[in-house]
This record gives C-alpha cells, sequence and structure tokens, in this order.
C-alpha cells in the first residue's frame, strides 16, 4: 500500500478521536445515542452468549432495556434456555453492532438477576398484548402448533380483560456487569480502530488498552 491517505475514515468518528477515552460507560453512551438516531431498526438489540452445561456456547438477540454504569440490563423468562444456562453459568458475553454507524460494541461479565422492584416496574410498561404473550408463553419449550399458543393467548387475555396484568412469577430480568468493553469501529482495508477497556471485578478500576485489527 503506497497511498497511506486512502486509510483515513471517510465518515467521521464521535467527536475527536474515540481511542482517547478513559471511561467506557461515557463512551458507550455516545455511540448509542448516535446509534439511536441511525440504525432503522432496534438501536438496542444485542447478541447475548451463554453456555449450556456441556460447555455448548448459545446465542442468541434480545433488547437491551437499561443501561448505566453497574451494567446492561435485558428481560426474559427464567425457565427459558438462557435463563436455565445463567442460573447455572453466571456469566454472558453481549455484542452490539450498528451497521448503519459501521461499529460494534463487545462485553463480557458477571450476572445477576435484577430485582423485583425492578422486574415489576418494567414489566409495567410493556404493551398489555406483549403482558399476555408472558404469562401464555412457556419460552423455549415444546409447542405443538401456533393454535394452541393462540388458545392460550386468548385464555390469559380473558382473564385480564378489564385488569392489569402482574408480572409472571418466571419472568424477570438480567444485568451483566462487564469486566470488558471492547470499542470497534470500521476502517478502509481492514485497519480498524480497537480499544478494550478492562478490569479484575465489577468495582475495579478500568485499565484501556489499544488492539491490533
Amino acid at each position: 500500500m503506497n497511498d497511506t491517505t486512502s486509510i483515513k475514515h471517510p465518515t467521521p468518528l464521535t467527536s475527536g478521536d474515540f481511542t482517547e477515552a478513559h471511561e467506557p460507560f461515557a463512551l458507550f453512551a455516545e455511540w448509542f445515542a448516535e446509534a439511536t438516531r441511525s440504525e432503522p431498526n432496534d438501536p438496542n438489540a444485542m447478541a447475548l452468549a451463554t453456555v449450556d452445561a456441556d460447555g455448548l456456547p448459545d446465542v442468541r438477540m434480545v433488547l437491551m432495556k437499561g443501561y448505566d454504569t453497574d451494567g446492561f440490563v435485558f428481560y426474559s423468562h427464567i425457565a427459558s434456555q438462557k435463563g436455565r444456562e445463567l442460573a447455572a453459568n453466571p456469566k454472558a458475553a453481549l455484542l452490539f453492532h450498528w451497521k448503519s454507524l459501521r461499529r460494534q460494541v463487545r462485553i463480557r461479565g458477571i450476572v445477576s438477576p435484577v430485582t423485583d422492584v425492578e422486574a415489576d416496574a418494567y414489566f409495567a410498561t410493556r404493551p398489555k398484548q406483549a403482558q399476555i404473550g408472558a404469562w401464555a408463553s412457556k419460552q423455549s419449550q415444546p409447542l405443538e402448533s401456533r393454535f394452541a399458543f393462540e388458545q392460550a393467548i386468548a385464555k390469559v387475555a380473558a382473564k385480564y380483560v378489564i385488569s392489569e396484568v402482574p408480572r409472571p412469577p418466571g419472568w424477570s430480568g438480567w444485568r451483566i456487569a462487564p469486566l470488558r468493553i471492547e470499542f470497534w469501529h470500521d476502517r478502509p482495508f481492514r485497519l480498524h480502530d480497537r480499544i478494550e477497556f478492562r478490569r479484575d471485578a465489577p468495582e475495579g478500576a478500568w485499565t484501556k488498552v489499544r488492539m491490533y485489527p
């Protein structure tokens, strides 16, 4: 490669050089705000990776429903595949990929359940049909037919037709307290920018390492 000027990125990054950031949560907030403006669908979508009892990796897309310096939060059924895997091995990895910005954020950390107060508060914000679905679905269990699921939905809907839907006892959330957060930004010719923030414990201080692409 003779013309090194061509490796400059054609679009602006965050204000200044993101690799100069000293703290990951502020940088994530900045990137997430930009993704919220640019992504056509679900900027809060993230891949969640867990492992089963045999150590076989498992991954699926979930929606982040909150984040702060304590970690990243999502909700689901406790008895689901992910719920069982997290109960047995409370560690997980997340991946945000914002194609419109050509960026991704990788997160690895320790998982803990949210409180009942947090779960109740979030469940109350869900559309009623989604609340009903949470009662009707035996998530990750075999389903004989779509009609059987629709019957279960109708039965729950009739029960709560004029009343509020409470949170099911088997439905809650988890918080991933990160030990590693990596920020990746695309550059031409695969000469990407990568920085990783690391700490030994959720209460520990961050160190930053710049990584080869």
